[in-house]
């Protein structure tokens, strides 16, 4: 599937990379405070920080994730899209009220109001081993897409994204990551337009329209209606998907430093409802976009209009051969720079956040309480190159293990579960010691880890493995978590946070 690109193509790059290292220089005039490195001041539009939540919620992953289970499957994940709805009401309604008042940058400060320091230690710790492990993903894929299509090997792609993240990262701070993320999204949306306008023009036109071999495969199905929480053949119902949609919007909008940091960096609370919508009404009809990019791709080339080689073996593989074989030159450079874009996007956010996290949550609380404002922005530097740096060296790591996504989804279901469940007993004013907190929460890990290992369990075991649909492991840690949490509140009411 390797295309070279021409020269065209790759100028297209080299510009876009070096209009990110100009945003961050510019707006590094701006980052000349710690509170202006973590929120800019609180002065972003919601528009802005609006597209930098549709941001956080897209990747790399997306662009080629996406199209592929639509590819393989059905529309299915749109369900997902669709329960940010009710979510960001609840969250506009109840949650956000309460972090602007507060004043809060750190989300996890809500945890130690009302359930104690333990409980925002181990979030915090828990969002920086996420973020450093979603880092590494974001690059490794993004630098196994992208070596397709340029003659450079996987780890030296890695690198150079990395090192351009992270320096206008470093110099711009969250007013960089926000103005980046506003031209990265438009050029994930121009060049994900563009794609279903050349794929709409290929089913459509022709006249034995081949949209009509998608429409007898089902693919515009949402998923089986039956209740039930167990996949059959790959296929997922639809009840699955809403349970998994609203944990994760869930996690994502009330317990994920990723989204909180932009809509607490706009000036008022109505902005920041704002923002929240903004984004959510951006991301659903991408979702759609992406989706309908995978059912043309499958009609495109299950009807006739081309024929895939036997390397491309799985839905994921589909999106990229297309880039690299249906679109015109100087179109194909944008759009490696979109996919990079959305990397780019998702690992700036992450930089950023993470040193924040670092600097509120664990120096401030446990080495320097008195930091000044000088010594405090010089840490967050230097801590956007550390967590840089770190996410860059596990990418690399990852070329050579073969198991290393199996091993972050793992990781990414134990924390994110833990946190969400935390967030949910804070809102619902459940109180509990210490002890009791942290045997709920290793009651969800193991919970987690039951599920995530059981089916290598031997035969006569396997009547006690893990039966239902993994996607919703994370669920079932959480709601573990809470049961366990409501059972010691219940039989020792008069608990008090210590």
């Amino acid at each position: 599937m390797a295309a070279s690109l021409g020269w065209l193509d790759t100028g297209i790059l080299i510009v876009y990379a070096l209009l990110m290292i100009g945003t961050g220089i510019y707006s590094m005039r701006r980052s000349r405070t710690s509170e202006q490195f973590m929120v800019a001041g609180r002065s972003i539009p919601a528009w802005a920080a609006g597209l930098a939540i549709f941001g956080a919620y897209t990747s790399s992953i997306s662009y080629i994730a996406t199209p592929g289970k639509a590819y393989d499957t059905n529309w299915h994940p749109f369900i997902f899209s669709l329960t940010i709805v009710p979510v960001a009401w609840i969250s506009c309604r109840y949650v956000i009220p309460y972090y602007r008042k507060s004043g809060l940058i750190s989300v996890y400060e809500f945890l130690q109001d009302r359930l104690g320091g333990w409980a925002r230690f181990y979030s915090s710790f828990s969002f920086l081993l996420y973020e450093t492990s979603r880092t590494a993903v974001i690059l490794y894929l993004v630098g196994l897409l992208v070596s397709h299509y340029i003659p450079l090997g996987i780890g030296t792609i890695i690198i150079l994204v990395g090192c351009v993240t992270i320096l206008y990262t470093l110099l711009g701070g969250m007013e960089a990551v926000v103005w980046t993320d506003v031209v990265q999204s438009l050029v994930m949306i121009t060049g994900i337009a563009f794609c279903a306008y050349l794929l709409t023009v290929a089913v459509f036109s022709r006249p034995d329209f081949l949209i009509q071999t998608a429409f007898d495969h089902h693919k515009f199905s949402w998923g089986r209606w039956e209740f039930s929480l167990s996949p059959q053949a790959g296929s997922r119902t639809v009840w699955v998907m809403i349970l998994y949609g609203l944990m994760e919007n869930f996690r994502s909008l009330i317990a994920d430093q990723n989204y909180v940091q932009k809509y607490v960096s706009v000036a008022t609370e109505k902005e920041a409802r704002r923002s929240v919508w903004i984004g959510m009404w951006v991301y659903i009809p991408l979702t759609a976009v992406f989706l309908y990019i995978g059912t043309a791709l499958f009609a495109f080339y299950a009807g006739g209009g081309a024929v895939l080689p036997e390397s491309v073996t799985k839905g994921d593989q589909v999106f990229p051969y297309f880039i690299a074989t249906e679109v015109p030159i100087g179109l194909k450079g944008f759009l490696i720079a979109a996919i990079m874009a959305a990397a780019m996007s998702t690992v700036s956010s992450s930089l950023n956040c993470a040193a924040t996290i670092a600097l509120i949550d664990f120096w401030k609380v446990y080495v320097n309480p008195q930091a000044s404002e000088q010594h405090s922005l010089r840490f967050l530097r230097w801590n956007t190159l550390l967590w840089g740096v770190l996410g860059t060296g596990f990418a690399l790591l990852m070329i050579k293990a073969g198991s290393a996504l199996d091993i972050w989804w793992t990781l990414a279901g134990i924390f994110g579960g833990g946190m969400l469940g935390l967030f949910l007993l804070a809102l619902f004013g459940v109180t509990l010691r210490p002890w009791q907190g942290v045997t709920s929460i290793a009651i969800s890990i193991l919970v987690i880890l039951w599920g995530t290992f059981s089916s290598k369990w031997p035969a006569a075991w396997q009547w006690a493995a893990w039966q239902v649909d993994d996607i919703i492991l994370g669920t079932a840690g959480t709601a573990a978590l809470l049961a366990a949490a409501l059972l010691f509140g219940w039989l020792n009411p008069k608990a008090k946070q210590e």
